[in-house]
């Protein structure tokens, strides 16, 4: 029973912070490694069961998903998905010491990417410029990262947008999902097949994490203070990797 709870609650608490703004992963993660799940199966289980909040949140924002500056959706949605397919596999192929040893940083990267990484993002392209190729190739990169750790994927995805001369925040918001959604799949599969997803954890919350997902992405045009609750989110990162280095 306990474990049902806790995977509810988990699972809600991610899909609402994946629609929001992301960073569902620093609730849905640990609570599976509480449960006694190993790390590599509960990242993957983590990553399965983030889709259907994904899925739910780009339905709420399907009005406002339009390509804007040089890249269509099509080509978005390829990058993602082969992104996403390369992160499994290197997922699938590391040890299971080397991946606890890997998860306090990753835990810690995805929360400085969710405190820092728009900023600094922003000074790069303002410096550097941000064309076609280079979109690409960053796409790609964040959709590799997503296949192999999901945690910071939105805020990194939204800060793509940024780059990519995006300006309608709903519309980035429902693309977010949209190409997590796509990658998460694709990444999911290859763990599936690899036999690394918790399946009875998996559905309970895979179910929370849908009604989490739909029912942040209706409050998230609600929100008129964010940066309080970027901070928050930023807070419980931080928590979770100081946890897992403690651990």
């Amino acid at each position: 029973m306990l474990e049902i709870v806790v995977l509810c609650v988990a699972g809600f608490a991610a899909g609402a912070l994946n629609a929001v703004a992301g960073g569902g992963t620093f609730i849905s993660f640990p609570a599976l490694v509480w449960l006694g799940i190993p790390p590599i199966m509960a990242n993957a289980t983590a990553t399965l069961t983030a889709i259907p909040g994904y899925a739910g949140s780009a339905w709420a924002f399907r009005s406002d998903i339009k390509a804007e500056g040089a890249m269509s959706l099509k080509a978005m949605f390829a990058i993602s998905a082969f992104g996403g397919l390369l992160g499994a596999w290197l997922l699938t192929v590391t040890s299971e010491e080397a991946f606890v040893g890997l998860v306090p940083w990753l835990l810690l990267l995805a929360t400085l990417v969710f405190a820092f990484g728009p900023k600094l993002l922003s000074l790069f392209a303002s410096a550097t410029g941000m064309g076609v190729t280079s979109s690409n190739a960053t796409l790609f990169a964040v959709s590799v990262y997503g296949g192999y750790f999901n945690g910071g994927l939105g805020i990194m995805l939204l800060a793509v947008f940024g780059l990519m001369g995006f300006q309608n925040i709903h519309g980035m918001n429902g693309l977010k999902n949209l190409l997590s959604s796509i990658l998460s799949v694709v990444s999911a599969l290859a763990l599936a097949l690899a036999g690394l997803i918790a399946w009875k954890s998996a559905l309970v919350l895979a179910l929370a994490t849908m009604a989490g997902g739909y029912a942040g992405a209706a409050y998230a045009r609600k929100i008129t203070n964010m940066a309080l609750f970027r901070k928050g989110i930023v807070a419980v990162g931080l928590l979770m990797a100081l946890m897992f280095f403690l651990k």
